[in-house]
This record gives structure tokens, C-alpha cells and sequence, in this order.
């Protein structure tokens, strides 16, 4: 498929990106750290990038704004994205053909050329392994390498989750051989809001936890207002947890607007089935939900602890 995917790449003059909405690191950097690579080795081509600016990750870059008419004979890429109604920008759809790269299971199958590799870390991974599969047609530039090391890092916690494998560490000491400013990327990609700060006391203070190791904890509005932070900066605080003697798996409760959003994360239990369950999805250790009231929540809890029981 990847041989199919570069053919079909270098068959046409604009291409356009797009990932899912509410991006992480790995959305941009899987996103424009292809759009880079095709720059840089196909310079005649129009290359965009599309979706919501995320502001927060606006120092790895910054996403075009086009006009519909720029679909017009143009092939679409979706990147880390696993469910159409994730894809960030609806235009995905007016494209000529369209390409799924992604590494999240592949429950909603779409597009013409589909890739998906569950066992990569990340979509950033996948780009990265793109890339060294041509290399007498493909070559790796300082501005992709910086995207794509920045995308690992976030789906693989700096390489502290179980997602990181031998190959994870190899794409990322080759892309580190390029001379961008690894530091900065960690400085800001981890960098902590005061309030966010004071927030993650509170959830250390407050979470629940059973004694089969489930945990959980809800962020309301007032406590949002409280601590002055929006639903994103509390949802970056899902692993504070993480290092509880004891725990297996874990739910951080958003309220964001008028709907529920749950953070899901474990260390053995397998969790995705259970974000399925409440409109949502993602990884065997990493996934997310929506629940549409506050009743859902004991329901949804009493479903974990039994998964870890």
C-alpha cells in the first residue's frame, strides 16, 4: 500500500491534509510532517495543510486556510485519524481520491488507498517509515525530522508508554540526527499553565480509586472556572495518575459545553471497547469517550472496575 500511496502522491499537483480535530502533537506532526516532506522533495507541488489551529502547538506550525475551490482535482490525505466524524475540516470529502494513513484500529473503513498499522507508536512513525521505504525517491529534510520526533514523543509520553518499540527508538535516533532543537520541542510541549498546575493538585488530592485499581475523577464547569483552565488543558492532565501504587486504569470526566468528555487510560486492561461503548474509541491502553449526561458516569465507572477485576 505505501508503494501505492507515494504513486498516487506523486500523480497529483496540490494535495491537501488534514487530521482530526482537537489535535495532539502526532496530528501535527504526522500532518505537516508529511506536507514537509513532500515540499521538500516535490517543490512544484501545492502542498496544505487544513483543520482548526490548535494555538498550544502553534510553535511546530501553523495550518492553511483555502478556498473550496482548491479541492478541485486535488488528492486528500487524512492522517491519525480514525473515524470520519473525527477528521477536522468536512471539506475532506471534495477531493478527487482520498488516502487514510493512521494507526489507530480500523473500525470505520474509508478512502481509496488505506494504511493502517496498529502496531506503529504513531502516525508520526508511520510518516517516518514512509519515508525510509523509498530512499532513492524519498529523502528526510531538518523540518520534517522536527514534526515527526515531535509527534512520537507526544503518542509515546517520551517514550514512557508501552507503545514505544525497538523501531520507535530507531526512526526517532535517525530523526534526531538532524540539528533542529530537541529541547525546545520538549520545553513546550510540556510546558505547564500556573492554573493547570494548581488544577493537578486538586486531581491528586480528589481522584477515586477502587481497590481492584480502577480509578477516576470529574472536572465540572465550576471546577474548570475555578481553576480558570478550558476542557483541553484539563484533558493534557490525564496521566497525572499514572504513577499510583496500585492503579490499572483510569478515567478523567470533562465537562466540555453540553456533553461529557472521558479521558481513558490503562496499564493492562484493555480500554477501547469500552470507549466504543459510549460514542467513542482509540488504543487497547489509550482511548477517549463521550457521554452525554452525568448519569453515564457510575455506569461507566462500575464498567472499568469490572475490566479490572
Amino acid at each position: 500500500m505505501k508503494r501505492a500511496i507515494l504513486d498516487v502522491m506523486k500523480k497529483y499537483e496540490t494535495i491537501i491534509i488534514h487530521r482530526h480535530v482537537r489535535p495532539d502533537p502526532d496530528a501535527y506532526g504526522s500532518q505537516m510532517g508529511l506536507a514537509a516532506i513532500l515540499k521538500g522533495n516535490f517543490p512544484d507541488k501545492k502542498v496544505y495543510c487544513v483543520g482548526e489551529g490548535e494555538p498550544s502547538l502553534d510553535f511546530l506550525g501553523e495550518v492553511d486556510r483555502i478556498e473550496d475551490s482548491v479541492y478541485d482535482g486535488a488528492l486528500v490525505v487524512v492522517c491519525d485519524t480514525a473515524n470520519t466524524e473525527r477528521i477536522d475540516d468536512a471539506r475532506y470529502t471534495l477531493g478527487a481520491e482520498l488516502v487514510k494513513i493512521d494507526h489507530h484500529p480500523n473500525e470505520d473503513v474509508y478512502g481509496d488507498y488505506v494504511w493502517v498499522d496498529t502496531e506503529a507508536s504513531s502516525c508520526s512513525e508511520m510518516i517516518a517509515a514512509f519515508v525510509e521505504e523509498f530512499p532513492k525517491e524519498l529523502a528526510m529534510n531538518e523540518a520534517a525530522a522536527r514534526l515527526l520526533y515531535a509527534g512520537i514523543v507526544g503518542d509515546t509520553g517520551r517514550f514512557l508508554f508501552p507503545n514505544t518499540t525497538p523501531k520507535t527508538l530507531r526512526y526517532a535516533a535517525d530523526l534526531v540526527a538532524f540539528p533542529f532543537d530537541r529541547t525546545e520541542i520538549f520545553t513546550k510541549m510540556y510546558e505547564t499553565p500556573l492554573n493547570a498546575v494548581k488544577l493537578s493538585g486538586y486531581i491528586l488530592q480528589n481522584f477515586q480509586m477502587s481497590e481492584n485499581g480502577a480509578a477516576h475523577i470529574y472536572i465540572n464547569r465550576p471546577l474548570l472556572e475555578k481553576f480558570d483552565v478550558t476542557p483541553r488543558d484539563a484533558a493534557q492532565l490525564v496521566n497525572r495518575i499514572d504513577s499510583v501504587i496500585g492503579i490499572k486504569a483510569w478515567i478523567l470526566f470533562i465537562e466540555d459545553g453540553d456533553i461529557i468528555r472521558a479521558r481513558v487510560r490503562s496499564k493492562k486492561p484493555v480500554i477501547n471497547g469500552l470507549a466504543k461503548e459510549y460514542r467513542g474509541g482509540g488504543h487497547p491502553l489509550a482511548a477517549g469517550a463521550t457521554l452525554e449526561s452525568e448519569a453515564e458516569i457510575p455506569e461507566m465507572v462500575a464498567k472499568l472496575e469490572a475490566l479490572c477485576d
